[in-house]
């Protein structure tokens, strides 16, 4: 799911830099505002370093081979602080494995940070449903979307950018081939993902009870929006 250095045009690059900005701006921003920000450092932290990680566990699925991203995780259980922990991870794996690259990282920060914002807004609405399935229902939702979306994100920017002296056709197939490997990783993560948030919710509620910094609204466990207010 890492696009490398050199793939991209410049132009490109830049605008990936730009919009990661922007976004991680906002994100900081917004979470300076939260009375309990620094209670949060810890579980960001864990979670950052676990999503540093698994990139270094490769799954076989001929004729490629795929790792886990659990971006739409840490979207579920850290909500805003998803962003700048994705950012930070995407970081050291550019420096210390070589997945993606520092050109890129601005773009890859996008193709995996954003699915993971539409993932913990999505998990917010787990209060529509009034039970526990709830949060386990739409915490399977936030953990596909996650994988989904970044897959669909990796092959709109890959395909629109195919370098002029590549063979356009062969890579398109290859392009798709690794897009179509990445939907037995969505189900395994959405599954994962409603495991882990379930045990959560048992074990440790208030580590998923109003995560984060709402984005726009959130719902409370009746179902009624209770919209933030600046």
């Amino acid at each position: 799911m890492h696009i490398a250095d050199g793939f991209l045009p410049a132009r490109v690059c830049i605008l990936g830099y730009a919009a990661t900005g922007g976004l991680a701006w906002y994100s900081l921003r917004r979470i300076a505002r939260e009375a309990n920000a620094q209670e949060c450092i810890p579980k960001t932290a864990l979670l950052s370093a676990a999503f540093f990680a698994v990139s270094s566990l490769h799954i076989p699925i001929p004729p490629t081979s795929v790792h886990p991203i659990l971006n739409g995780l840490l979207g579920a259980v850290l909500g805003i602080y998803a962003f700048p922990a994705i950012l930070v991870g995407l970081f050291f794996q550019a420096v210390m494995f070589h997945h993606g690259g520092m050109s890129v990282l601005g773009v890859n920060a996008l193709i995996m940070g954003i699915p993971a914002i539409v993932a913990a807004q999505v998990f917010q609405w787990r209060g529509l449903m009034r039970d526990r399935r709830g949060t386990t229902v739409f915490a399977f939702i936030a953990g596909a979307l996650g994988v989904g979306l970044s897959t669909l994100l990796f092959y709109a920017i890959a395909v629109t950018n195919i370098p002029a002296e590549i063979d356009v056709m062969a890579e398109r197939s290859a392009i798709g081939m690794l897009t179509l490997s990445q939907l037995p990783l969505t189900i395994v993560e959405a599954c994962f993902t409603a495991m882990l948030v379930s045990f959560l919710q048992q074990v440790k509620p208030d580590l998923i009870e109003g995560v984060g910094v709402r984005w726009q609204g959130d719902y409370d466990r009746y179902g009624k929006s209770e919209m933030e207010i600046e």
